[in-house]
């Protein structure tokens, strides 16, 4: 199909848009920090070279492209998935997306309300589990400040709620795109 990659396709740049005019190191960066894909740097060359001669408009297109950059595959994974997923989280803000939603959540729940975040790769859920831990922290205060505990503690906005979670084998028997996914739930307080 058409090299869009956005939620809304009546916001933004599509992501065919986007690689037209991003230059190679931002390409670069996107690949590696949002698809965490090694070879960030051969795709983004690769993707620069061949709209030098041709425009980029397909999914297929893009697809060949990555495919002839990595040297090496991996069998159970098609060689774009990665570079795929880290154009789409950043043609669509999709970590600004969470992080403001998680805020939003907290400001939203009512005292013993429950958020419960489920996040399908480790970006998502490092952002997840990170913020989690810093409401259930409280005051971030040096160690040996004249302060009472009780004031750290009355600081806390929410507690964790039992450890992070992942499909069962019986669950995946049914539903196998379940496979990288991650339950976090916090209460607040």
């Amino acid at each position: 199909g058409p090299l869009d990659m956005r939620m809304d396709t009546s916001k933004g740049m599509s992501a065919a848009q986007w690689l037209a005019i991003a230059d190679e190191q931002d390409i670069t960066q996107v690949i590696k920090e949002f698809g965490e894909e090694k070879f960030g740097k051969r795709i983004a060359h690769a993707i620069v070279n061949t709209r030098a001669v041709t425009p980029i408009t397909d999914t297929a297109q893009l697809a060949e492209i990555i495919d002839e950059a990595v040297p090496v595959k991996d069998k159970f994974k098609h060689p774009a998935t990665r570079a795929f997923q880290g154009i789409r989280i950043y043609v669509n803000s999709e970590l600004d997306e969470i992080k403001t939603g998680l805020k939003a959540a907290l400001t939203t729940l009512a005292p013993k309300g429950r958020l419960a975040v489920i996040s399908f790769h480790s970006l998502e859920d490092r952002l997840v589990k990170r913020f989690m831990r810093e409401q259930s922290r409280g005051l971030n205060v040096p160690h040996g400040m004249p302060i009472m505990q009780s004031e750290i503690d009355a600081s806390k906005a929410m507690k964790t709620v039992g450890k992070a979670t992942k499909p069962s084998p019986q669950e995946l028997g049914v539903n196998v795109r379940a496979r990288s996914s991650v339950l976090r739930v916090a209460e607040k307080l």
